[in-house]
This record gives structure tokens, C-alpha cells and sequence, in this order.
């Protein structure tokens, strides 16, 4: 009897270990995968085709559906990056035409938890980085399955021609980076139920590039239905000035052409990736397209109509966004005002003083902070609260640090892509060094997981995170805790705002409209 119970007890602890075991075996539309655990309680899937290579004769043409394969598939290692300029970390042999893979870590213990998702899109000004970079693995921790997908880059992802165009179906070209992530998305729509996810509970976030492609992919008609939520950090797609037509990105496609001393697209194909794309290959092109098809119109039109995906969104950029840039001398500064109405030109220099040297280099990280990315989420949540209906949270991250991701010279809070560090659990494993640091990045990986659950940021134990208002403390600044601000930087936004309209003003005109 004693021997039987025994035998019970430890099949029973089985059972209970083969449960807390999470999910490192499933099933996708293409075959079976397998992943690799990461602790004891994430199983994390490295590399997953979602598409066809683009390659041969899919070079510059839309996804094509990924091609069954026999066996299982070991996800265990990330695909190979984009092909793109190298740098002291990336070196050509790291890179692949053959680039569009996913990644997805699940606490899932069962194919039917229906946890909520979270889909990061990469940044890097659409000709650089790689979905690798970030698998999410601390905010996965918290109860959400993270995806990270890869996209074309440089010209093999927006290289727009007539020949192209004439090639396809619907007549345009060029967008071919966002129709990756908007072919992922789709594929995370058919087989995310398999990893314990719930495709109806899809969030979408992204940095730099990443952030402003969640903003297009919040615009476009064919992205419509592919998730729920959107979080933005350090990005929008809102100034006038980045817009390029069909027509226009055809002409600097043929430009690129006649560039590489080139006659046909045929002659492209025939060339190395490499040559394409690599070090020293200058491609003017390199932006997501007005195409009438991804994108029919300028986002800012978009939005100020009401014609996007109304959404929750979370917007959020940092305090020293310009510390990724640096000048020697006030003269210097005042140089790239060259252009500029005379009377635009008083005005920034009355906000962002030149009077020193020392002056300059600050107030040039300034005008770059707000130009970029200041002014770009402040119309975001302007507009949206104007003639949308779903939540609006503004948020703003200060925190100064030691560390950086790649700033140059003195900080005054934080830079471009350090937000990146407080939600990849960088200073929580780092915590007795980093102590003020740590503790933001629990507060906002918290409020980041909240909204993706419950399409709301606030929960037990955190300050209270109302829903942005204009010109009312509403904005969540980080900053030795959590606490809220109004809109910060505001005299240098309202005046970039203006000068928006301006340039939107003559854009206008000069199109007879």
C-alpha cells in the first residue's frame, strides 16, 4: 500500500513539474518548432520564418508565405541581421538577405493560457539594427508573450522604381519594410493562439524608427484589425517635412540606379546585397512612402481626419533625445538655421540660445529633442484626443544616469534609446548599483505590462496615471520615481507647432489645394 501511494505521489509531482514546465514545443503553420528555456520559466523561440527569403526574384516584391519544413525546427538561435552598413559590433558575415524571422517568448505553461501580447517593432532610421537586439525576456516575466520581428532595411526595403511598380499589381513600390511588419502581424494573428497567446490582445511598441512605424502602422488600412493597443517610444511619423509621394521615391530610386551605374531593376537583383546596402552606399530613399496602399495620405492629414486605427496609445520620449549629437561652437549651431525664415530664426534663438559656446551644444540637443521627437508625440496626442475616443497616456523619461546606450558628452537626463535599458531589465540585474534607475524601470515595466493587459497603464501600488490633457499635469514624468508634469518643453513644442503649420500653410499652396 505504502509502495503504491508512494508511486502516486511521485507521479503526481511529475505531473505538477511537466505543468510548471513552459511551453518549449508547439506547432506553427509551417511545421513544428522548438525553443530553448530561458531560467526555469520562459521558453523563448529565437528565430521562426514568418515570410519566404527575399530573395532572387522576391527581391522587391511583397512577403511571400513562409514554405513548409520536415521535422522540427530549432529556434535556438537568432536569424542573421538585415544587410546593412557594418559597424565594430556587425560585420557582413552577421548579415542575410534572407532575414524575415520573428522571435517569441512565452511564460505559456499551455496553449490555451491566452495571455496577453506584446510585439516590438526595432528601430534603427529604416537602414539599420535587428529584431535580436530585444527579445523582452523581463517583461515577458510579467505575464505577456513578447514578439520581436525583423523587416527589410535601406534600399531592399524602400527602394520604390517605375519598373517596380509597372511589376506589381496595385501599381505602387517602395514600402516593403512596412509590409513585412504588417505580413508578421498578420502571421502573429494565425498562430499566436499556439505559444498561449491571445492574437486579440495584441499591443504593438517600438523605438526610434520602430516607434514612428507603429505610428504608420496606426494609419494604415491595411494594418486595421492586427492589435489593440499601441505604444510609442521616442517616435511618430507627423511632420510634413518626411513625406515622400510614389512619384518622388520613384525618382529617387532612379536616381539610386543611375547611381550604381545601373540600366534596369533586372541589373539590381543581379548585384550582391552588399552592394546594396553596405558601407558607403548612399540611398536618398530610404523612408516609408505615401503609396495610396500602406499609406494614403500624410499621417498628420490621417489623424487631423479621424482616419486611423483608434487605438489606446502610450506616448512617451526621453529628456536628452539630442545627446546622440554634438557641435564645437555656437557658429556652428547657428550654420544649420540656414533656410530658415529670418523671423523662425530669432524666435529658435531665443528659446534655444546660442550665446556661448557652451550654450550651442545644449541648446542643439534641445532643438533636436523637440523637433524629433518632442513636438512629433505632442501632435500625436493632440490630435488623437481631438478626433479620437480611445485613451491617451503622454509620458516622459528623465532619469539621469551613468550608463547610456550610445550618448555622447555630458547628460542631463536620458538619452536616445536609453529607455530601452529600463525595460530590458538592464538596471534591475544591476540594482544595488543603480539603485533610482532600478526603481523606474520597475514602475514603468509594470505600467507597460499593465496597459497590455488591461489596455490602462495603472494598477495596485503605483501613482496614479490619469489620461492626457492638454495643459493639466497629466504627463507621467520618470524621473527618482514616477510623477506627473505638464506637458514639459512646451514654449520650444508650441513654436516648432507653428512653424508645422507654416510649412503645412505653403505645402498647400503650392499644390493648389
Amino acid at each position: 500500500m505504502k509502495k503504491i501511494l508512494f508511486m502516486a505521489v511521485c507521479g503526481l509531482l511529475v505531473v505538477v513539474a511537466a505543468q510548471a514546465q513552459p511551453l518549449l514545443k508547439t506547432h506553427v503553420e509551417t511545421g513544428d518548432v522548438e525553443g530553448v528555456l530561458d531560467g526555469t520559466d520562459l521558453a523563448v523561440y529565437k528565430a521562426i520564418p514568418f515570410a519566404a527569403p527575399p530573395v532572387g526574384e522576391l527581391r522587391w516584391k511583397a512577403p511571400q508565405p513562409a514554405k513548409p519544413w520536415e521535422g522540427v525546427l530549432k529556434a535556438e538561435e537568432c536569424a542573421k541581421w538585415p544587410p546593412q552598413p557594418e559597424r565594430d559590433d556587425v560585420t557582413y558575415d552577421m548579415m542575410s538577405e534572407d532575414c524575415l524571422y520573428l522571435s517569441v517568448v512565452t511564460p505559456a505553461k499551455s496553449v490555451t493560457d491566452a495571455l496577453p501580447v506584446m510585439v516590438y517593432i526595432h528601430g534603427g532610421s529604416w537602414k539599420t539594427e535587428h529584431y535580436g537586439g530585444e527579445l523582452w525576456q523581463s517583461l515577458a516575466r510579467r505575464g505577456v508573450v513578447t514578439v520581436s520581428i525583423e523587416y527589410r532595411a535601406g534600399a531592399l526595403g524602400f527602394l520604390a522604381h517605375p519598373e517596380l511598380s509597372k511589376e506589381s499589381a496595385d501599381g505602387t513600390s517602395g514600402n516593403y519594410g512596412l509590409l513585412d511588419q504588417i505580413f508578421a502581424l498578420q502571421w502573429i494573428q494565425r498562430n499566436i493562439k499556439n505559444f498561449g497567446g491571445d492574437p486579440s490582445k495584441v499591443t504593438i511598441f517600438g523605438e526610434s524608427a520602430g516607434a514612428m512605424n507603429c505610428n504608420i502602422l496606426c494609419a494604415s488600412p491595411m494594418a486595421k484589425g492586427l492589435f489593440r493597443a499601441c505604444i510609442s517610444q521616442s517616435g511618430a511619423f507627423m511632420s510634413t517635412m518626411s513625406m515622400v509621394t510614389q512619384q518622388q521615391a520613384e525618382m529617387l530610386g532612379s536616381m539610386f540606379v543611375q547611381q550604381l551605374q545601373k540600366n534596369s531593376i533586372a541589373e539590381l537583383r543581379a548585384m550582391d546585397a552588399k552592394s546594396l546596402t553596405g558601407t558607403g552606399v548612399n540611398f536618398m530613399g530610404c523612408t516609408p512612402i505615401i503609396d495610396g496602399k500602406v499609406l494614403t495620405d500624410e499621417v498628420y492629414n490621417l489623424y487631423e481626419l479621424g482616419q486611423y486605427t483608434d487605438v489606446p496609445v502610450m506616448l512617451m520620449y526621453n529628456s536628452d533625445e539630442g545627446a546622440v549629437v554634438e557641435i564645437e561652437t555656437a557658429e556652428q549651431y547657428k550654420a544649420q538655421m540656414n533656410g530658415l525664415p529670418q523671423n523662425y530664426v530669432d524666435s529658435v534663438l531665443a528659446i534655444y540660445p546660442a550665446d556661448t559656446d557652451e550654450q550651442a551644444y545644449y541648446s542643439v540637443r534641445d532643438v533636436v529633442r523637440d523637433l524629433n521627437f518632442g513636438w512629433p508625440a505632442y501632435a500625436w496626442a493632440t490630435l488623437q484626443k481631438k478626433t479620437g475616443k480611445s485613451a491617451v497616456y503622454s509620458a516622459y523619461l528623465a532619469q539621469k544616469s551613468d550608463r547610456t546606450v550610445y550618448a555622447k558628452g555630458n547628460r542631463r537626463g536620458a538619452a536616445h534609446a536609453d529607455d530601452i535599458m529600463y525595460l530590458n531589465g538592464s538596471f534591475l540585474k544591476e540594482a544595488e548599483r543603480y539603485p533610482q534607475e532600478a526603481a523606474v524601470s520597475e514602475i514603468m515595466q509594470q505600467y507597460w505590462v499593465n496597459f497590455a493587459k488591461t489596455l490602462n497603464p495603472n494598477g495596485p501600488g503605483l501613482p496614479e496615471w490619469p489620461v492626457y490633457e492638454e495643459g493639466k499635469k497629466t504627463v507621467m514624468q520618470f524621473n527618482n520615481g514616477a510623477s506627473l508634469i505638464e506637458t514639459p518643453n512646451m514654449v520650444g513644442i508650441g513654436l516648432i507647432d507653428r512653424f508645422m503649420q507654416y510649412v503645412r500653410k505653403m505645402k498647400a499652396e503650392a499644390s493648389g489645394q
